[in-house]
């Protein structure tokens, strides 16, 4: 056997792993409309993921957050890493479509016993041996493409997982916006607080110099005295809730606060888009990462399905080597002293006691779930954007009515004021006008607040949150 009949084998060993019992993929029909209803701005064509996150949100100081999140969480981090994993993985598989070819040195040395009794008398001697061998080991040769079906799925998993990487990037720019938003509600709702205590501190002094001048009661004293203790418990509450979001902020970003952070716009200034342009339904189909995570897992299944049909087929692997052995090292390599061999092997599966049965149809199942995963993720994606476009057209017009409300209870309260001083009004009509001032300011902080956390899921559902520079932000976008 001549030295270049084992390199030539490969070529045809690979030429033979050209079949496959990998079904043909057929995706599903899309579960999903084809168009949002009750939308003005979703017929653009625009893609809301273009403006990246630093044209969504304009708050330097959220920014700056978004940037060490996206250096530090741990989450991202392991997603990054799970990535890294199935490519190795994919890698690996790869590898088995391949020959894998040794290059092997030994040399032994051995000493035989001497035998007297042996006729003719056996002596000691020093046995000496060396050889070089070139060999591949039980290759199998893919008739089936079980191997390849193998790598496919695979290469489609690390794919998967690439994109549920770039899903939980989009997820942790999201809740970092979130988080940030919920710490900027109750740093205002505290100092709202610590306001409305002030003045009602000062309307308790006033109750107590009436008191004291006899122009009330000890009810109206009392009912002062209440209202201020109310205000301190909902301050106590209010400082809680501050350190609370403050903590989950921290855990989001992975890393202390560094004490040069830029300082925070109030609620009522945050620059950010409320109103995106959604596109058509089937637009989610190539944004959405968390959509395409599940095609990848989809063609994965499929592709289990063609090794499990595969492993029903003879398996033929092949072994073969080719090298040089001799007693000397100066003889090694001379002609008369080559050795090769050449062992094909085929297996054929004759009982398993239904285990091949039973894989494939767990692979034919894993497929099923797949197919419904697939669905379920795009059906999730609808709803998310069409749930995000009926905020962005309701939230704008419910603030501004609110807007309205609160004026209407500031007059309220300081008409209140201004009668109760003058002995028109009792202690009551004024303490009922401080709480709905109170409460009414209180539910427009909540509604900013809610806008924000709408134009964020929006802005995530769409698939935005992957770019940091950005186009200009298209025509029909519009910051709160």
């Amino acid at each position: 056997m001549r030295l270049f009949i084992l390199p030539a084998i490969l070529p045809v060993v690979v030429a033979l792993s050209a079949c496959s019992l990998t079904p043909a993929l057929v995706k599903p029909a899309l579960p999903l409309p084809t168009a949002y209803t009750a939308s003005t701005h979703a017929a653009t064509h625009v893609n809301a993921a273009d403006p990246g996150w630093r044209s969504m949100f304009g708050d330097q100081r959220l920014q700056r957050l978004i940037e060490l999140a996206l250096i530090n969480n741990r989450d991202l981090r392991v997603a990054a890493l799970n990535v890294e994993a199935a490519e190795a993985q994919y890698g690996i598989q790869r590898a088995a479509r391949l020959p894998a070819v040794d290059a092997t040195a030994s040399a032994t040395r051995e000493r035989t016993a001497a035998n007297a009794d042996a006729n003719p008398p056996v002596l000691a001697a020093t046995q000496k041996q060396v050889g070089v061998n070139v060999g591949l080991n039980a290759f199998e040769i893919d008739l089936f493409g079980r191997v390849r079906s193998l790598s496919d799925a695979a290469f489609a998993r690390y794919l998967a997982s690439d994109q549920g990487r770039r899903a939980a990037q989009i997820v942790l720019v999201g809740a970092v916006a979130d988080a940030y938003f919920a710490e900027r509600l109750a740093q205002e709702q505290r100092q709202l607080s610590e306001r409305t205590l002030a003045d009602w501190q000062q309307s308790l002094d006033l109750a107590r110099r009436l008191r004291a001048a006899h122009q009330n009661s000890g009810v109206d004293v009392a009912q002062a005295e209440g209202q201020v203790a109310s205000a301190q418990a909902d301050l106590e509450a209010r400082t809680r809730a501050v350190a609370q979001a403050r903590n989950a902020l921290r855990l989001l970003v992975g890393a202390e606060m560094p004490a040069d952070l830029p300082e925070p716009l109030p609620l009522e200034q945050q620059p950010v888009m409320t109103r995106l342009p959604a596109g058509l339904p089937s637009d989610l189909l190539l944004r959405r990462p968390d959509i395409l995570q599940a095609e990848q897992n989809l063609v994965a299944a499929n592709a289990d399905i063609g090794a499990a049909r595969a492993a029903f087929f003879p398996r033929l692997s092949l072994t073969a080597s080719l090298g040089f052995i001799s007693p000397a090292m100066s003889s090694l390599f001379n002609g008369d002293q080559r050795v090769w061999s050449f062992a094909p092997q085929i297996t054929l599966p004759l009982f398993q006691g239904g285990r091949l049965r039973a894989e494939l149809r767990l692979a034919e199942v894993r497929k099923s779930g797949a197919v419904a995963e697939y669905e379920r993720a795009i059906q999730t994606a609808f709803r998310e954007v069409a749930d995000g476009l009926a905020g962005s057209e309701t939230f704008g017009r419910q603030i501004e009515a609110q807007s309205r409300v609160v004026a209407s209870a500031e007059h309220r309260a300081d008409l209140s004021s201004l009668r109760y001083r003058a002995g028109v009004d009792g202690r009551l009509e004024l303490l009922d006008s401080q709480r709905q001032l109170y409460a009414a300011r209180q539910t427009l902080l909540d509604l900013r607040r809610a806008e924000f956390g709408n134009a964020v899921a929006l802005y995530r559902a769409l698939g935005g949150g992957l770019r940091d520079t950005d186009v200009a932000p298209p025509n029909g976008v519009t910051r709160g």
